[in-house]
C-alpha cells in the first residue's frame, strides 16, 4: 500500500494549486442583483413614464405605474434569488468525501480538499473526487454517464504507465483513467490523482461554459427595438412640439410641458406593463410546479422554440438498465406485465446468482429486480446460499463467476455471466450452437440492447480450480438489457410536433442505440448523424445538415454546442434539455 502524500505537501499543494472546486460563476451582490432587474428595458419604460407623470402633476397615473413598476420587480427578484439558493444546494449535496491515503494513514477529507498527488481508495458506491490513473483495480466499473452520456458502466485496468487523464478522454472500457464526478458502481481500486478543480474533464465543460455568452431572446430583441422606436419616437414628437410652440407663441417652458404632454399621450403604456408582468407571473406559475427558471426572459424563448435538443440518457430514458429480453432453450420472452416462462427462469436465476447481494451495478441492479418482480415466491431464489468464491472479470476473460454452497447442497453451484463470446468460450459450444447464438447476439444488439449471456456449472466439494476456465459450464441463455424510455415520452413528442417544434436527439451513445430510443419515441424520422461526420463537415456544410438531421450519436460536448450554434444561425429559436454536465456548453448556448 502507498504511503500517500505527507499533510504538509497536501497543504502546500492546496494552497498552491487552490481547491478542489468546479468553476462557478460569482454570485451577484445584492445591489448587482437590483440593477440587473432594472435594466430589462420595459420596467425602464414604466419608470420613465411614472417620472414624467410626476412632473406632469398626474400623481394617479404616475402611482398606479411605480406600483407595476414594484410588483414586476418583486416577482422576478424573488423568483430569481429564490432559484440561484436551490441551486447553491444542489451543489453543496453534491460535493462528495474522499478516502486518502496520507503518511501511511487513511483518511477520509472533504472532497474540495483532495489535492494533486492524492492516493485515493475508491469503492462501490463512491463519486470519484477528482481525475486520476489506477494504480490497482479489483473488478472495477465506473459510470460516466455524467460525461459521455452512456448509461452502461465502464471497466477500469491498473494503468501500465502513468499518462494523465488529461491525454485521456472518458468512456471507453478497460482504461486506466477515472474522473471527476463519475460513479463506482462495482469493484474497488486504488487511483492516485492527476488532476483537481478546474483541470479536470468536468472542469473543463465548466470553463468552458464563461466562453458563451447568453443569448438574448427574441422577445428580449423586440422590446429592446420596440423601446427605442417609441422612445425616439416620443422624443421627436416632443422636440416638434416644443420647437413650434415656442416660435409660434414664444412659451417655451408651455411648450415643454405640452411637449411631454404629447408624447406620453403617444406612449402605449399597457403595452410595457403587460410585456413585464406576464413573464415575471409565468415564472412564478411554473416555479408551483417544480420548475425553476434561472432567467425570466426564458419563458417566452420556450414558447418561441422551433426546435427542442434533448439529450438522451436521464431525458428520453430513465437512466437505469432493465432486462427487456430473455432468451433460453430457443424460445424470445419480450419481458412485460405477464409471468415469465419457465424456460427463462434459469437465465434471471443464474444471472442473479452470478451478481452482487446488493448491487450498484445498473445491470445486476436489473437482475435483482426482475428476480424479485418476477420469481418471488419460487425456487429459483436462494437469499440462504453461502457465497465460497468469486472470480472477478480479468481481461481477456471478460465474464463474472460466483460459486455458492447452498445450506443442504453436496456439491457447489457456480453461476457466470458476462461478454457472450466469453460465456460460449467457457460453454466450449460446437461450431453450430456457437454460430446460432452469435445470430441472436447480433439481433439483439440491432433492437439496441446490450446483451450479456448467462451459464451455470456444478463443482464437486474440494479445492476450486484458480481459472474460470476449469468449471464445466453449459450455456443458459442471453438477456437484452435496455435504458428504457420514460413513459411520457412519445407523447411529449408527439405533442412537441403537433405544435411545429422539431424534436432532435443530441447522445454520446451509440447509435444502434439511439435509433431503438428514437423509434420508441415515435420520431416522425430518422436521419443520424456521427461525431466523426460532424467533424468532417465545414460550418456551411452542418447548416445544411442540420436541417434534416434528428439525431446525433457518438458527440462530445463540442460537437452538441456546435450543433446548437449551427441550428440557430439558420433562424431556429432552440431549447436545449439535458442532465449531464457533458450537456451543459450547449444548455448555455441555446436560445
Amino acid at each position: 500500500m502507498p504511503a500517500g502524500l505527507s499533510e504538509a505537501e497536501a497543504r502546500s499543494r492546496l494552497l498552491a494549486e487552490g481547491p478542489n472546486e468546479l468553476p462557478s460563476e460569482r454570485r451577484n451582490s445584492f445591489v448587482e442583483g437590483v440593477l440587473g432587474v432594472l435594466r430589462e428595458p420595459m420596467l425602464l419604460l414604466l419608470a420613465g413614464a411614472a417620472a414624467l407623470y410626476f412632473v406632469l402633476g398626474d400623481v394617479v397615473e404616475a402611482s398606479i405605474l411605480l406600483f407595476m413598476v414594484g410588483v414586476v420587480f418583486g416577482i422576478t427578484w424573488v423568483q430569481e434569488r429564490k432559484t440561484e439558493r436551490a441551486l447553491v444546494a444542489l451543489r453543496d449535496l453534491t460535493s462528495p468525501r474522499a478516502n486518502v491515503i496520507r503518511e501511511g494513514k487513511r483518511r477520509r477529507v472533504p472532497g474540495h480538499e483532495v489535492v494533486r498527488g492524492d492516493v485515493v481508495m475508491l469503492a462501490e458506491g463512491d463519486r470519484v473526487p477528482a481525475d486520476a490513473v489506477v494504480r490497482d483495480a479489483t473488478n472495477l466499473s465506473v459510470e460516466e454517464s455524467i460525461l459521455t452520456g452512456e448509461s452502461a458502466p465502464v471497466r477500469k485496468v491498473a494503468a501500465v504507465h502513468g499518462k494523465a487523464p488529461s491525454d485521456a478522454s472518458p468512456g471507453g472500457d478497460a482504461l486506466p483513467f477515472v474522473f471527476s464526478g463519475t460513479l463506482v458502481v462495482r469493484g474497488h481500486g486504488v487511483v492516485e490523482v492527476t488532476a483537481t478543480g478546474g483541470r479536470t474533464a468536468l472542469g473543463r465543460v465548466g470553463m468552458s461554459l464563461r466562453e458563451i455568452e447568453t443569448e438574448r431572446t427574441p422577445l428580449e430583441r423586440e422590446v429592446a427595438r420596440a423601446v427605442r422606436v417609441v422612445a425616439s419616437l416620443g422624443a421627436l414628437a416632443c422636440v416638434v412640439l416644443v420647437v413650434a410652440y415656442g416660435i409660434s407663441r414664444g412659451e417655451w417652458l408651455e411648450g415643454l410641458l405640452a411637449g411631454i404632454a404629447f408624447a406620453m399621450a403617444i406612449l402605449p403604456e399597457e403595452m410595457p406593463m403587460i410585456l413585464a408582468v406576464f413573464p415575471a407571473l409565468g415564472a412564478w406559475r411554473i416555479s408551483k410546479e417544480g420548475v425553476l427558471t434561472r432567467r425570466t426572459a426564458a419563458i417566452e424563448a420556450l414558447g418561441a422554440t422551433t426546435v427542442l435538443c434533448t439529450d438522451k440518457t436521464g431525458t428520453l430514458t430513465e437512466n437505469r438498465m432493465r432486462i427487456a429480453e430473455l432468451r433460453a432453450h430457443g424460445l424470445a420472452h419480450a419481458v412485460g406485465d405477464d409471468p415469465l416462462p419457465e424456460a427463462v427462469h434459469e437465465v434471471v436465476e443464474f444471472g442473479i446468482l452470478a451478481s452482487q447481494r446488493d448491487p450498484f451495478d445498473p445491470m445486476e441492479i436489473a437482475f435483482h429486480s426482475i428476480g424479485v418482480e418476477k420469481l418471488s415466491g419460487t425456487e429459483h431464489l436462494h437469499s440462504s446460499w453461502e457465497l465460497v468464491r468469486e472470480y472477478p472479470l480479468e481481461p481477456p476473460l471478460l465474464s463474472i463467476s460466483h460459486v455458492w454452497r447452498a445450506p443442504e447442497g453436496k456439491r457447489f453451484v457456480v453461476a457466470a455471466k458476462g461478454a457472450p463470446e466469453t460465456i460460449v468460450d467457457l460453454c466450449h459450444l460446437p461450431d453450430e450452437e456457437r454460430a446460432a447464438v452469435t445470430a441472436e447476439v447480433r439481433e439483439l444488439a440491432t433492437k439496441g440492447l446490450r446483451v450479456l449471456a448467462v451459464a451455470r456449472a456444478y463443482f464437486e466439494p474440494g479445492p476450486l480450480p484458480e481459472s474460470q476456465h476449469d468449471f464445466a459450464f453449459r450455456m443458459v441463455g442471453l438477456v437484452g438489457l435496455e435504458d428504457p424510455i420514460r413513459a411520457e415520452v412519445p407523447a411529449a413528442v408527439a405533442e412537441c410536433r403537433g405544435a411545429g417544434i422539431r424534436v432532435v436527439m443530441i447522445t454520446g451513445d451509440y447509435a444502434e442505440t439511439a435509433r431503438a430510443v428514437a423509434e420508441r419515441a415515435d420520431f416522425s424520422h430518422i436521419d443520424i448523424v456521427t461525431g466523426a461526420e460532424l467533424d468532417a463537415l465545414d460550418d456551411e456544410a452542418l447548416g445544411e445538415r442540420v436541417r434534416t438531421a434528428n439525431v446525433y450519436v457518438r458527440v462530445i460536448p463540442e460537437q452538441k454546442l456546435r450543433v446548437v450554434r449551427a441550428l440557430e444561425a439558420g433562424g431556429d429559436v432552440v431549447a436545449m434539455t439535458g442532465d449531464g454536465v457533458n450537456d451543459a456548453p450547449a444548455l448555455k448556448a441555446a436560445h
